[in-house]
């Protein structure tokens, strides 16, 4: 099969995949596209919204189309690094044992990240970018594919602990989640009220994931959208000859290199799914507020004078 066959295979298999998935989750279209996005482009990502937007369903909803193994993790001030990791044990021989803990999956639901301190919060990031952990000086590999969907709840901010910058640079996606409309909510009410629970059957298996991820890497992409994409990167850093006035005035920090290679990434993936065989600028501008949002910091006069980080970013267009 070729390569391009084998690409319009898989994104059968995605609207496949999307229609098993809308039988549980009403709505939420684009935050589900996105999620799907990251996990083919081979990313994780930060999911924040109000309690009770059916976050962690959805999480849970897509795994098991996916055919992937899940496992949740409340974060909580006590969590510590060994509830995360695993630790070892001394058995009924007196050896010792390594005891895997939940972060030996294939989907990692990080609920409410934010409530754990920091040590605890460090946990991940070996996990996120290496796809493995040390833990008692041993090397661990974790099963491919692996993806950490953590959620934050923007509104409470007393007792939680905000993650680092260099820990928020690890998400390709910052998705927001907002209420659902009226009609939705109506669906929303019937579906979870009555008896009828309706199954998501398998679509994907993990070769297919890492099968599919492969394509999209092979992807060729245009020197001018690669440019495009490292240029609006660039614009986002105040000290940057090329940034805007908007940005020297509301911008303390701008995105690093990471940025440029996510876009790129997610614009192939955004392409594909729209059913284009190689992403143009629309592509990246698609793509962008959610791969910039967590990485630009705005500064105290952006917040005084009520400058959302979705406007600046649209301004880079």
């Amino acid at each position: 099969m070729s390569d391009v066959a084998s690409l319009k295979h898989h994104l059968n298999k995605y609207e496949t995949l999307k229609q098993e998935i809308s039988k549980v989750i009403v709505g939420q279209d684009a935050v589900i596209d996105q999620i799907l996005i990251s996990i083919f482009s081979g990313g994780h990502s930060l999911l924040v919204g109000v309690p009770g937007l059916a976050k962690t369903l959805m999480v849970n909803t897509i795994a098991k189309g996916l055919g992937l193994d899940f496992k949740r993790i409340q974060f909580t001030p006590d969590l510590m690094p060994s509830d995360i990791l695993g630790s070892e044990i001394l058995d009924n021989d007196r050896q010792f044992k390594f005891v895997k803990g939940p972060i030996f999956s294939n989907i990692i639901l990080a609920d409410e990240i934010n409530r754990t301190p920091p040590k605890t919060q460090a946990a991940l990031l070996e996990a996120m970018q290496e796809r493995s952990v040390t833990i008692a000086g041993h090397h661990y590999k974790l099963d491919a594919p692996y993806f950490v969907l953590a959620t934050q709840n923007p509104i409470e901010q007393e007792g939680t602990y905000p993650l680092p910058e260099a820990q928020l640079d690890r998400f390709m996606f910052s998705i927001n989640l907002t209420y659902p409309s009226f009609e939705e909510e109506v669906q929303v009410v019937k579906q979870t009220t009555s008896k009828l629970q309706s199954e998501v059957e398998v679509v994907f298996s993990a070769s297919e994931i890492l099968e599919f991820q492969a394509l999209i890497r092979k992807i060729p992409v245009a020197d001018n959208v690669i440019e495009y994409a490292v240029k609006m990167v660039g614009k986002t850093r105040p000290k940057s000859l090329e940034a805007t006035e908007l940005i020297k005035q509301y911008i303390d920090w701008g995105a690093g290199p990471r940025a440029s290679q996510n876009l790129i990434l997610a614009a192939k993936t955004y392409a594909v799914i729209n059913g284009k065989l190689s992403p143009d600028i629309e592509d990246v501008q698609a793509v962008a507020i959610s791969i910039l949002r967590h990485r630009t910091i705005k500064n105290y006069k952006a917040e005084a004078d009520g400058v959302s980080i979705e406007s600046i970013i649209e301004s880079l267009f």
